[in-house]
């Protein structure tokens, strides 16, 4: 080997260190390809599991750990020639690759935080159809945020920078932040609050009495959340908001309520028991009508052009649609009942009452 590097000019080839890079390198090479076939080989064997841990360590793992294997490889192969070169440039070689190894580690766990999401939504729309999409990606966000201020103060220390006087740095400058970004602060807490308490999820129909918002919510993350109005218009809500007012949660609700005044004429007055009898019989027997909920038929008021009744009651179902319809099944009935007893449903009435004209020729 040293005769063909002086023959032809190429000194390098004659190094005694060249043989030991040559076969590391191959080495890495080697170990590199079978990495890869061993992973690929296990991911299709994890994705005949059910587990979700499972195929979501392996998937992850599949980059991170071939770009490990190579960084691994080529610094070592680096301090090889560091060693015989005696270049201090090589003296970087140590630092960067513990960076490198933090940096992959990182990686393969924000993917593995995102692959087991993921599998934890698919599995259970799956099972049962119904999965709570915001803790999910509030746990998941957290989980790699945390990773990232962890691989971040590890890389400090690997280069060298005291954490503890960046700690105490962050502490001074986080309250000179706190005070100028205090209104972003206040919807990353609002958010928090939204994640923890869970008053409403993704696909909630939500509304406040105490300001104009009414809508479906489409997506929460930690500054604001949004919110499809029934006109299809989208409203962007800050987090903070929602720790300040009231909001109903109306996909929430157990029944749906019937809440009715119907007035009949008051030459039917006779007849008010019978209707009113008739009426909570009818709802009693009603199959869409919850009867262990409050049911109340009773005569109420005399107004001023009728006998007036109310209906007091709880439907089964919860979908809008469905309980117009019912609604509007309970109202003919109880119009065909007021019929039936021979009365009529009243409308606004005057009575004119005209004195007689006094008799001609009277003193």
């Amino acid at each position: 080997m040293q005769e063909l590097a002086d023959r032809y000019g190429f000194a390098i080839l004659g190094e005694s260190w060249l043989p030991e890079v040559m076969v590391l390198i191959m080495v890495v090479v080697a170990v590199n390809v079978g990495a890869y076939y061993l992973l690929r080989h296990a991911e299709k064997i994890a994705a005949k599991t059910s587990n979700i841990w499972d195929d979501a360590l392996i998937s992850a793992a599949v980059k991170p750990l071939r770009l490990t294997i190579w960084l691994v490889g080529l610094t070592a192969a680096a301090g090889i020639l560091g060693k015989h070169l005696g270049s201090p440039i090589f003296e970087l070689v140590p630092p960067l690759r513990n960076v490198g190894v933090v940096a992959c580690l990182a990686w393969f766990l924000v993917l593995l935080t995102g692959n087991v999401a993921d599998n934890i939504v698919n599995s259970r729309e799956a099972i049962s159809g119904e999965v709570d999409r915001t803790t999910v990606d509030a746990v998941a966000k957290l989980v790699i945020l945390v990773i990232l201020v962890l691989s971040a103060l590890m890389v400090m220390q690997t280069l060298g920078i005291s954490i503890a006087g960046i700690l105490a740095a962050g502490g001074i400058g986080g309250i000179a932040i706190g005070f100028a970004a205090k209104d972003i602060l206040a919807n990353f807490f609002g958010g928090l609050t939204i994640y923890l308490d869970r008053p409403f999820s993704v696909g909630d129909w939500v509304r406040s009495p105490d300001k104009d918002i009414e809508g479906t919510v489409e997506y929460i993350n930690w500054r604001h959340t949004r919110i499809r109005r029934f006109n299809k218009n989208p409203v962007y809500v800050p987090n903070a908001l929602f720790t300040t007012i009231v909001v109903e949660n109306p996909s929430r609700m157990s029944n749906r309520r019937i809440k009715e005044t119907i007035g009949i004429r008051y030459q039917d007055v006779g007849k008010m028991a019978a209707i009113v009898a008739d009426v909570k019989a009818m709802l009693q027997n009603h199959p869409e009508i919850d009867t262990e909920q409050t049911l109340i038929v009773s005569f109420n008021e005399f107004a001023d052009s009728s006998l007036n009744f109310f209906i007091y009651t709880f439907t089964r179902t919860t979908q809008w649609v469905r309980y117009h319809e019912i609604k509007q099944d309970v109202l003919l009935k109880v119009a065909d009942i007021i019929a039936g007893q021979g009365a009529g449903i009243a409308f606004p009435t005057r009575t004119l009452y005209l004195e007689p004209e006094p008799a001609q020729g009277a003193a």
